[in-house]
Formats: C-alpha cells, structure tokens, sequence
C-alpha cells in the first residue's frame, strides 16, 4: 500500500543546498542504504520552493536552507524514519547540541493523516524526549514558519489531524504573530559547474556545489535585487543582434564587457527564434554554443569566467552539452514541449527528456510562455478569459508537468517567463507587461503562484509597431526602427518589470538597462 509522506529537509553547514539535493536523492535510493527495501519504495513526487531562515531556538548559527518534499512510500514509518537516520550520516551530520547546526536534518511532518507517537503513554507529557521516537505530525509544526510555509506550497489545503486547521490557515496565524528581524526568503540556487569535487555517492549521480543563490522576499514577493540577463546570440540570423557576436572573439567581448557592466547572468543561444529562421541541427547549435561556454570558463578576469551562464535551447542534447561545458541554467521558449503547436505525444516525449536533464544536472530552469515555432500559428486571439489567465493556464500546466510525480524537477529551480512578444498581439503583449505581478500572485487556482518571473521584452518588435503609430491627436506620425533603434523603448518596459516584481529582465544593452534598473528599484523598492 503507498502512502502519502511529507519530509522537512534543512541544513545550515556546508553546502546548504547540495546536502538538500543529496538527501533527496539518497531518499529515493531506499535499497542503498536499507537491507531488504525494494528500489522502488520510495518516490519523491513534489518539492516545495526552497527557503533561507534564520535559525530558531538556538540563534548564534548559520541561516538555515529550508525546504519540504512529498513522497509516495510502501515503507512503514519507524523504517522510514531508520532510512531517514541513515541519510543524515551519509550526508554528513554528526552529533551536536539540540537545535544546533547540522549538515542536513530530515523530518516526517506527516504520514497520510495518521497520528502517531512511538512514546510510553506515560512520557507524552512533554517534547524533551524525543530522541529516537516519532512523533506525527511534528508536534512543533504550527510554530514553525519555515515548515509550513514549504507545506503550502504543496498541501495549502491539507486539514492537520491534531489541530483540525488547514495547512494554509496555520500558515496565516504564524505570519500575523511574526516580527522575526530575519524574515524568510525564497531562494533559487544555482549548480557550479564544470564540476571540481572528486568526492561524490557512487549510488547517485554526482551533486555539483551550489554555494550561489538568487532570492525573493516571501512578504511581498519582490526580488532583494532584480537580476540583468545579458543576450548574447551565437548566431548569424537572430532578429535584433544577428551575425553581430556569432565569432568567438565578438561572443567573449560582449560577455566581458556584460559582466563588466553589471550582468548577472548570460544567456547564449545558438538557433534564432525569429520568424523564418534557418534550421538548424542539434550538433549545429552546439558547435555555436559550446566554444563560447568554454571561452568564458577560460577568461583571465575571474568575474568573467564565473560569471553564471544560461543556455537558451529547446533541446535536450544542446542543454546537455551546455551545462557539461559549464553553464549553469537552463532558459526554453517552449517550456520543454518543444516547438509543436497544438501539443502532441511528440511534445509529451520532449518534456520527460528535457526534464529528465534538468533533474540530473540540478540547475535552474527558465520557463518561458509560447504556442509553438515563431514562424507559425498566428493567430494570436484566442486566449481563454483573456491573454493574462491564459497564459497563466497554458504555462501553469506546463510547469506542473515537470515539477510533480516521479523525477519532476525542484520547485524552487523554476523560473517563469510569460513569452512576450511570443504568441501575442501588441496589446496583449503590454498588458501582460502591465499586470505581470498577477502572473504569478497568490491567488486561488494560480498553478504559477510564488514562482520568481523573468520579463523579456529587449528591442521586440511589438515595439516597434508602437512606436511606428501617431500619436493619440495626430502631431507625430511615428517612426519605423530596426531593432538596435529601440533601447528607449526597451527602458520603459524594464520600468515596468521593476514597477511589477519581475526577478530578471533579460535585455541585449547591459550598460543602460542597469542604470534603469537601478533607478526604478530605487523608486519601488518599498512599494
């Protein structure tokens, strides 16, 4: 019989976030670690997002990572609990003080909606007993923010079998009494690679380090600093920069002077979504990629080839090759159907293969909103309940694909991105630029809801059909641009990515665009 288990995972020594994917890994790997457990008894089937906190109880320590995961499981609970010990060891966690620091801490929160206490019925008087025993739920759940807000994520609407409240209603009067100096933060890590560590668990596939993170304030849902992605197109037909940084020497010139400039991200690709582009072949794409990835890991200025770098692919052998060669996210247009529209098995196949990359590597993924190939399906009109909710349905079930059931990626490795300026009408594309805090707000039935948002409206042309209209009482006829001509036009959308909450704004001028983005977050950064 499978059940239904919730696990808290955190860890505050080492590196936070690789001892959490350890562990997670390890978790489905019962038969590793457990004499007589099947493979199989153990499956990982949905991930919260993945916090940072302050420590409680115990305070002078390091800020925790904190995080939770659903499983399916035939294993009983003192098993799982033995299998949850053994983790802890072989992640790395040795005996220390109560509520002290630790490499990694695994905990059942709750198993289907039994309550359990392995205690003698008369030593159930008090919580300074545990060592050993279980306990379910967790009997100091409804005061730990840092566990229920990783239980929303997945169960808001889970009734708590002691306390006869929901998950999301616990999480309420936890907030209101909160005042913490140190309020949570989400945060996004992001996998090193090339991989340096020789050390790895010969059972799992090898875990790279993850000491760098982006984070978002949980209060507001604003970035602590909104991120710059540099647009580096390694290719001779993209439609604003095309045949302009497809040479080595172009390509390692615009990232140095990117970084230089205040990017934090670069994001290469080497096939144009343009309409009408050429095809190009998957050894092809790489052949334009990869040199370019390598390049930058050989940069003699240090900021430059650490620099984190994304891969802007739709398929998997590309993305594969990109981050073996040292990116270190993962940035797809069609949110990993591949490029058929209306969807179909084709696409179905697509997505297992790019999310089955995605968890291997343990990097970051950009989602991004589209109904297939640029150069077709133009009919742009048909949105259901208009262009904001439908594309928070189309790309909402998209993300739910690849996050749940067995081998969905992390939660908190999503990025979303609402595709302007793909599949849309120009007034579409500004009203989704208008209202794009709602993209993902915390709203019933919202599937992107508290996901971080990249905004990617850098020289598109729907701004350039703006800018080519009179104005409203005639005196300016407007103006046709080429792409490069639409920097200004650019800033006023990045103004409003700002203005909207937008994590990352994906532009081609670092230079300018920082200083936007540095004016606008001053202005709405306590907005």
């Amino acid at each position: 019989m499978k059940h239904s288990v919730a696990i808290a995972l955190g860890s505050n020594l080492g590196d936070r976030f690789a001892n959490i994917e350890t562990a997670l890994r390890l978790i489905e790997q019962p038969s590793q670690l457990l004499v007589g457990v099947d493979a199989d008894a153990v499956s990982v089937v949905d991930t919260s997002f993945m916090y940072e906190t302050a420590p409680m109880y115990v305070t002078d320590q390091p800020r925790f990572a904190n995080c939770a995961c659903l499983i399916e499981t035939n294993l009983e609970p003192r098993i799982l609990l033995t299998l949850l010990k053994k983790i802890e060891t072989t992640v790395g966690r040795v005996p220390s003080i109560k509520n002290g620091p630790r490499a990694v801490d695994l905990d059942i929160l709750l198993y289907d909606s039994n309550i359990i206490d392995t205690r003698a019925e008369d030593q159930r008087e008090t919580l300074d007993n545990l060592v050993d025993k279980l306990v379910v739920p967790h009997p100091r759940m409804a005061e730990r923010e840092f566990v229920l807000r990783p239980l929303a994520d997945m169960i808001p609407e889970f009734v708590h079998p002691v306390h006869n409240k929901s998950i999301r209603i616990l999480l309420d009067d936890i907030i209101r009494q909160s005042n913490d100096e140190f309020p949570m933060l989400k945060v996004t890590p992001f996998a090193d690679y090339l991989i340096t560590r020789t050390h790895h668990l010969p059972s799992i596939y090898q875990v790279p380090s993850m000491g760098r993170y982006w984070s978002t304030h949980c209060s507001n849902q604003r970035p602590t600093k909104v991120r710059l992605m540099a647009t580096l197109n390694a290719t001779p037909d993209s439609f604003s920069d095309g045949s302009v940084n497809n040479t080595l020497s172009a390509a390692l010139a615009y990232s140095a002077a990117s970084v230089r400039a205040g990017a934090d991200i670069i994001d290469i690709g080497g096939y144009s979504t343009r309409p009408g582009a050429a095809f190009v072949s998957p050894e092809e794409e790489c052949q334009r990629i990869v040199p370019v990835i390598q390049a930058i890991r050989s940069h003699e200025d240090q900021d430059v080839s650490s620099t984190l770098i994304s891969i802007d692919t739709f398929r998997w052998e590309v993305a594969e090759a990109a981050v073996l060669a040292g990116a270190n996210c993962i940035n797809d247009v069609h949110s990993f159907t591949g490029p058929e529209y209306p969807l179909t098995q084709t696409s179905t196949k697509h997505l297992l293969k790019m999310r089955e990359v995605a968890r291997k590597f343990a990097v970051p993924i950009i989602l991004m909103h589209s109904r297939g190939d640029a150069g077709s399906n133009k009919d742009y009109t048909q949105y259901k309940d208009g262009v904001q909710e439908g594309v928070r349905v189309e790309l909402g079930e998209k993300v739910e694909a690849i996050i749940k059931g067995k081998g969905g990626v992390r939660r908190w490795f999503v990025i979303v991105d609402p595709g302007i300026g793909f599949s849309k009408t120009v007034e579409a594309n500004c009203a989704l630029l208008r209202e794009a805090s709602s993209m993902t707000a915390n709203t019933p039935m919202n599937l992107l809801a508290g996901y971080p948002q990249l905004i990617g409206s850098s020289r598109k042309s729907f701004l350039g059909t703006i800018l080519e209209r009179p104005d409203a009482d005639g005196t300016h006829e407007g103006r046709k641009t080429q792409p490069k001509e639409r920097g200004w036009a650019t800033a006023a959308t990045v103004a409003c990515a700002v203005q909207q909450g937008a994590s990352v704004v994906r532009v081609h001028d670092v230079q300018d665009m920082r200083d936007v983005v540095t004016v606008a977050s001053a202005i709405w950064s306590d907005h």
